[in-house]
Formats: structure tokens, C-alpha cells, sequence
């Protein structure tokens, strides 16, 4: 063998050791990705509950495809939704009905918030149990209204101004007497309106009609026959508080003498 094959057989050796000693301090091969099967989200329970299918002004007589099932959460499916389990002719039944208040496209809806008028006119429809409608005259300038701002579903304090015999035959001039007869009365309709129309934010009328009880409603025509009734309009704040009829209360007179007033306590 000579000399040029040893130095090519060393450089093999050399070359397969030092091959041999960098597999052997090379790292691992990286294990093969795990494949993880996507987890199912869980399913919500539905069940269909009845809302308008379109916007149902207050007043306005149902018609069938006013009204259509949805899906909605069975969690937060209220105990008053009306449940197509529970009534599955909901849609026919309803039909015809009038809405007692006014709901939007999507909104479910509860039996008390529409009636089945069965031939009666719409203000005993919407009227509750146990409530009687009056109507007043009222001026159609606003002057005895606040202005005109008081609209259908606000509460006023009803006040009637009448002239004293009495006390004008004692004076000798003419004096008036106002007093509040009834508190936090609800006003059903100004003129043939039942609620604000559009961006209207003014609505004139010869009459109002006001929701009172029986006895409201005695103590409201007889101040109506003997006086002039004026409307005082109530803050929304103040319209959470239930009040009565009140009693007519001693209150401050306005003598006219010579065509100028003045305040005076009542004789």
C-alpha cells in the first residue's frame, strides 16, 4: 500500500468519526404536532316566545303578520312571554286585537299589552278595569293646559276656579276661588289624540280626557257644571306617588275691584 492510500483511508476515518461525534451531540428531532379536536361550544336552549313583527303604534287594531315567533333565550324567556309551547295559535288568537301601548319591531309580547276589543270602541279598550274616561273642555289656545305642552300619558293636578257668591256679597266686589280638586290624574287624550305623533311636542285640542275612578269621575263633572277647570302639568318625578281626590281646601281669593286684583283671605 503505498503512501498516498494510507493518508486517503486516514481522512475517511477522520472524516466518519467526526460525522459520527456531531450526530451524537445534535438535538433531537422536535416531536410530531398533536393534533387537538376542536371542542363543540355548548348549545343554548331556545324556545320561540311571540313579538311584533313591526312597530304597533298604542291604538292600533293587530293584524296577522303584525305578529311572528322568534327564538330567544329559554334563560331569559320571562314567565309572562307568551311561549309557542305554551300557546302555539297565539297568532290567530291576538289577531284583531288593539295594543294597549305602544311596542317596536322585536318586542315580545305580553298579554296585558293587548285586548280584544270584541266590537267596543278603543278608549274602553285601553281603559283598566275599575277606571272611568272623562273629557273636559279645555282651551284650545293652551292657556289652561300649560301652554298646550301637556300630552297624552302625562299626569296633572286638575284645579277649578269658580266665583264666590258668597263672599262677593259680602265684599261687595267679585272674588274668585281656585282650589286642586283631584292629584296625579292621567290624561288618556288631548282632542282625538291618544299619544305624541312624530317630533310634535305640542298638541292643541278643545278637550282632554283624563282617567279618574267613579268617584273622580262625579267630583269631575260637578266642577266641570259649577266652575272652569284648568290642567297643572306634574313632573315625572312626581307622578310615582299615588294621590286621591283631595277635598276642596280654603285657599287664596283674587278681588277684582275696578278691574284690578288683588289677594285676600276668604271672608
Amino acid at each position: 500500500m503505498n503512501r498516498a492510500k494510507i493518508i486517503l483511508l486516514g481522512v475517511a476515518v477522520l472524516s466518519g468519526g467526526a460525522a459520527v461525534f456531531l450526530a451524537q451531540r445534535s438535538p433531537p428531532p422536535a416531536p410530531a404536532p398533536v393534533v387537538v379536536a376542536p371542542v363543540a361550544a355548548p348549545t343554548m336552549k331556545t324556545t320561540e316566545v311571540l313579538v311584533a313583527a313591526s312597530d304597533l303604534p298604542m291604538g292600533s287594531t293587530v293584524a296577522a303578520n303584525a305578529l311572528t315567533w322568534q327564538a330567544w333565550p329559554a334563560e331569559g324567556a320571562s314567565a309572562g312571554f307568551i311561549k309557542k309551547s305554551d300557546q302555539p295559535d297565539a297568532i290567530t288568537h291576538f289577531t284583531g286585537s288593539i295594543a294597549r301601548i305602544a311596542m317596536v319591531a322585536g318586542e315580545p309580547i305580553r298579554p296585558e299589552k293587548l285586548i280584544r276589543a270584541d266590537g267596543s270602541g278603543f278608549m274602553s279598550a285601553i281603559l283598566p278595569a275599575g277606571k272611568r274616561a272623562v273629557a273636559i273642555t279645555i282651551d284650545s289656545r293652551g292657556s289652561n293646559t300649560a301652554g298646550g305642552f301637556i300630552l297624552p300619558n302625562d299626569r296633572v293636578d286638575v284645579i277649578r276656579t269658580y266665583r264666590d257668591d258668597e263672599g262677593t256679597r259680602t265684599a261687595g266686589s267679585d272674588i274668585y276661588v281656585s282650589e286642586t280638586i283631584l292629584r296625579n290624574i292621567r290624561v288618556l287624550a288631548i282632542g282625538q289624540r291618544i299619544q305624541e305623533q312624530g317630533a310634535e311636542k305640542v298638541v292643541v285640542g278643545e278637550n282632554a280626557t283624563l282617567e279618574v275612578d267613579p268617584a273622580q269621575a262625579e267630583t269631575l263633572t260637578l266642577a266641570q257644571r259649577v266652575g272652569q277647570l284648568s290642567l297643572s302639568l306634574r313632573s315625572i318625578a312626581d307622578t310615582s306617588a299615588k294621590e286621591e281626590a283631595t277635598k276642596p281646601q280654603e285657599s287664596g281669593l283674587t278681588i277684582v275691584r275696578f278691574g284690578v286684583s288683588r289677594q285676600s283671605t276668604r271672608p
